[in-house]
């Protein structure tokens, strides 16, 4: 048997359902003679009727309604088969460039929370910081804090504040004879000034025995980690070892004046991926600053 075409089964479709062939020709966008012409073909190719026509209206007849039921069917599969193929056509991963150290300290162990509530999102990590040019970049965004000039011309928007304390290993911290016996203080040429700025913003100073500096916050935070002395940490990057006491921040966290960014070369909203991945970021950010804060114990206040 010859099959009808898809436009003469999408007009009776259309025509069944609002059993109005002005209405059928609006949604169309048609006129009505059009609808009717090919509704009167339809039958003719089938050698049945389709519609009873009455009082000015049309009525489905049995073997219409039967059509009718068929033609659902099919346009459902046919609209979930597209729907699925534009899915996974737009399955490209999504290539993120991040700041090496918040990327294994903290978004790394989350990903799994991520791609628990969005599967469809496939996340490719690149691990860079500082400065990126999209241009020249594979990475469709990027995550920073923001303590240097992006691009005019690109998209940015908060994730969630900088939070910064003093971290050390509880055992060590638990064996100085007072909260002010000096420590050896650890510092890092990518954050030089974090002493500094915590100083100044929390009102505290912690004496100094001795100062020692690496080239990145990342070895920094390792130093602190085999018991080198004290670092500045960020809450996100520690907090779960202060929350499984391997580290204290014995005068907990501060906000730093800086803030992480999600930035883009497009309109962040332009993108359903990056704007799902931008709520998951704020979100969780905000759950692990509440968290590590409401672990901490009483603080102990050694004034400037």
């Amino acid at each position: 048997m010859k099959l009808p075409s898809l436009n003469a089964l999408r007009v009776f479709e259309a025509a069944a359902r609002h059993q109005s062939l002005v209405k059928a020709a609006e949604e169309l966008c048609v006129t009505q003679s059009a609808v009717s012409r090919q509704m009167t073909q339809l039958e003719g190719m089938l050698g049945l009727q389709l519609f009873e026509r009455r009082n000015r209206g049309i009525f489905l007849t049995p073997q219409g309604e039967q059509l009718q039921a068929g033609c659902q069917e099919m346009f459902d599969i046919l609209k979930q088969t597209l729907k699925a193929l534009t899915a996974a056509d737009n399955r490209t991963p999504l290539v993120v460039s991040c700041e090496p150290t918040i990327m294994m300290k903290w978004l790394i162990p989350r990903l799994a929370d991520f791609q628990s509530q969005h599967p469809e999102i496939e996340l490719h990590l690149s691990a860079s910081g500082g400065p990126i040019d999209f241009r020249h970049s594979q990475a469709d965004i990027a995550i920073r804090r923001d303590d240097f000039s992006w691009n005019p011309s690109d998209h940015a928007a908060i994730i969630g504040p900088e939070l910064t304390g003093p971290v050390m290993l509880t055992e060590q911290w638990e064996q100085r004879a007072s909260d002010t016996e000096p420590v050896t203080r650890l510092h890092s040429q990518t954050r030089p000034s974090a002493w500094q700025v915590w100083q100044q913003r929390s009102a505290q100073l912690i004496p100094a025995r001795d100062e020692v500096w690496f080239e990145h916050f990342y070895i920094m935070l390792e130093a602190v980690y085999a018991g080198s002395g004290c670092g500045m940490g960020s809450i996100y990057m520690v907090g779960s070892d202060i929350k499984n006491r391997q580290l204290t921040a014995p005068f907990g966290f501060t906000p730093d004046g800086s803030s992480y960014c999600l930035l883009s070369p497009n309109a962040i909203e332009s993108d359903e991926r990056v704007v799902a991945l931008l709520s998951w970021l704020r979100r969780a950010f905000q759950e692990t600053a509440e968290g590590v804060m409401a672990s901490l114990p009483a603080r102990p206040s050694l004034a400037t």
